[in-house]
Order: C-alpha cells, then sequence, then structure tokens
C-alpha cells in the first residue's frame, strides 16, 4: 500500500500497523464523490496525496448517486491504534457550488459543529480541521486540473453513528456540538502516540484562554477532575483531561499562558511527578518507593514506616499507613511534583499548584 506504512513502529516481537486519520479518509472520500459527480463513475481504489507528499490509494466501501450529487465513504482503518472511530464510515457528498466560491464546507450527520473560540476554525464551522481541509481542497484541484471542472463545490461531511461516538471524546467540553471533529496533521495514525488525546489538551487550553479563564486544572482521571472541580469550584471549561500526559500540557500551556494552573491526580501518579516523571502512564515508570521512602525519613517518618514503604505492595498501602500515624505524606508528595511542574514552567509568569487526592476523591495534600 503506502510508503507510511513500510515505516511502521514495532515492539518487541510485535510490529504496529499505522492507520489513518478521518481527515485523510474525508479526503479520498471527496476525491471518489467529486470525480464521480464529474465523470459519472466512482473511482474505487481512490488515491489522495498526504501532507508529505506520499500518494496512498483507499478502497471506497460506499457510492450513492443523487440528483445533483454524489457521495463516496472510507471505512476509517486506525490500524493499532484504540481509536473511537477506528471502523467508522467517512463520507462526503459533494454538489456543485456557486461560481467563484471555491470548495464551501458543511457538517452533515455525525460531524460536529464549533460553538467556542480558541480552536483552529471559528464558532459557527463545521468541525473540520485546517490540514484536513485543505488536503481535500487539493483533492478537489487535481479533479479539477485532470476534467477541466471550476473546482466550486459544496462538500458535506458525515460520520453515521458519529454523534454517539463523539459521547466517547472530549468533543463536548471543547464545544464542538453534534458530533465527531474532522482531525489530522499528517495524515497518518501513529499506534500509542496518543495522538487525539494531546490534541485535545491543546484545544482544552486553547478554548479556556479564548473564554478568558484565569484559572485552569489538569486532572490525571476522572475522580481528581470532579474532586478539583468541586474544590476550586471551576467550570467545566476549566478542566483539562490530561490524563498521563502533564509534561504535554505544562509544555503547551507555558508557550500559551494561563496566569494559574492546578495539576490533580491520585496519589500514586503525583508520585511519579514528584520522582521528575512528566509521563505518568506506567510503560513510562513506576512509582519508586525507595525514593518515597527516602521522602518519608526526610521527613522524620518513624523508622519503621520507612522500612515499610520499601517493601510495600502498592503506594496506596504506604498512603493509608502514613495516615494512620498521623504523617502527611499526601503533602510531602505535592511539594515534590511541585518542584517537577516549576521546573518545566520555569521563566513563565504562571502559577501552578497541586492538589493530591486518594481514590475516594479525598485531599491528601496541597502545595503551590
Amino acid at each position: 500500500m503506502s510508503d507510511a506504512e513500510d515505516s511502521n513502529e514495532t515492539r518487541p516481537g510485535q510490529p504496529l500497523k499505522r492507520g489513518w486519520t478521518t481527515g485523510t479518509c474525508a479526503t479520498a472520500a471527496t476525491r471518489a464523490a467529486y470525480e464521480a459527480l464529474v465523470t459519472g463513475e466512482c473511482p474505487d481504489p481512490v488515491e489522495v496525496q498526504l501532507p508529505n507528499g506520499t500518494r496512498v490509494s483507499f478502497a471506497v466501501a460506499v457510492f450513492e448517486a443523487s440528483d445533483g450529487g454524489a457521495t463516496a465513504g472510507i471505512v476509517k482503518d486506525a490500524g493499532d491504534d484504540p481509536d473511537v472511530t477506528h471502523g467508522a464510515v467517512i463520507k462526503a457528498t459533494v454538489r456543485a457550488g456557486t461560481p467563484g466560491s471555491g470548495v464551501i464546507f458543511v457538517a452533515g450527520e455525525g460531524v460536529g459543529t464549533v460553538t467556542k473560540p480558541g480552536l483552529p476554525v471559528r464558532p459557527g464551522e463545521p468541525a473540520i480541521n485546517p490540514v484536513p481541509r485543505e488536503m481535500m481542497r487539493s483533492a478537489v484541484r487535481e479533479v479539477m486540473e485532470r476534467f477541466g471542472t471550476s473546482g466550486d463545490v459544496m462538500v458535506e461531511l458525515s460520520v453515521p453513528g458519529g454523534e454517539a461516538l463523539a459521547a466517547k471524546t472530549l468533543n463536548a467540553r471543547l464545544g464542538i456540538v453534534g458530533g465527531l471533529s474532522i482531525l489530522g496533521t499528517t495524515g497518518i495514525v501513529v499506534p500509542y502516540s496518543c495522538a487525539a488525546w494531546i490534541h485535545s489538551i491543546h484545544r482544552g487550553i486553547d478554548v479556556a484562554r479564548a473564554s478568558g479563564l484565569k484559572h485552569i486544572a489538569g486532572s490525571t482521571g476522572s475522580t481528581s477532575e470532579m474532586a478539583v472541580q468541586k474544590l476550586h469550584g471551576l467550570s467545566e471549561t476549566a478542566l483539562i483531561d490530561m490524563g498521563d500526559f502533564v509534561g504535554g500540557m505544562l509544555k503547551y500551556a507555558k508557550r500559551h499562558p494561563i496566569p494559574r494552573i492546578t495539576i490533580a491526580g491520585g496519589f500514586a501518579k503525583m508520585t511519579k511527578l514528584g520522582q521528575g516523571l512528566l509521563d505518568l502512564h506506567s510503560k513510562s515508570g513506576s512509582v519508586d518507593l525507595i525514593w518515597l521512602s527516602e521522602l518519608l525519613r526526610e521527613a522524620d517518618a518513624p523508622a519503621d514506616l520507612v522500612e515499610l514503604c520499601k517493601d510495600a505492595n502498592t503506594a496506596l498501602l504506604v498512603l493509608r499507613e502514613a495516615e494512620m500515624r498521623g504523617i502527611p505524606i499526601g503533602e510531602f508528595v505535592a511539594r515534590a511534583a511541585w518542584k517537577t511542574a516549576a521546573q518545566v514552567l520555569d521563566g513563565s509568569q504562571i502559577a501552578v499548584d497541586m492538589a493530591v487526592f486518594d481514590r475516594e476523591g479525598k485531599i491528601v495534600g496541597r502545595w503551590g
């Protein structure tokens, strides 16, 4: 197939297949539908160009001709990435547009509409990002140049079932209503790169800034998010679901500053941040119980608690034992985590503070 597939990343003993963004699938659908509108025949497979110049081909899964329009659909293949849109059909219906209008984009079934400022497209526009728009314009130009057409078309994108899929994403929080976003910057999905999640973090900060917010909170999970929202009385727009990507959130915020950031997380995740890890996923590192025991020793904790920590099965056990003895270990972890975050934000005017919670959402430590 494509050159991109030849460069799959690998894990030990397991090659990972790359996939295609919704933007690439929408481009292939647009190209097929427009050519069918012009010639009366739908190309299958249909070929499109990625932003890096690579040309790739797609089988056309759906084709429908109607009076004044043509519709083509491509099945989204996310490769080995756990993408909610994997297997969805990305459809484009192309109709002739007003002379001189160029390419006009319309949100059909399952494609969202932007309602808040701060995103790459203006409120009121279909949630189709700039790179996919340019890819589709290029596909339209190719058909125009090959068949001598005007290139003035209306492209309506749709994803059957897209509104239900969007409920599994952060679109609603970002102010994208009615369905999915058509995304992509390279056209390729790299397995486990979590590009969509990181994209949502960045857009969440953009929307918060455009809304004039002075305080946001990045949380590692739903429990800490609900707890920190209640703690500070924050609006939903101020909540950033950063997951394990605290480093990615902080680095983006440093370039696009907001006056105050609270980082909220569970005890184990925040311990890893205190250790200096900026990616809190288990693949990037685990809780260092020796480090945690040294933190306790420096805080003059009882020697038996320090020794227990070294051999503990989980960080949660250490937290419970420390709490039983009145040792504020959550505060010690919050202070260490604050130092890590402050180093990332060094040179900025951003005030950062930490909130550490247990599994029930009770605060066990704050700093900053």
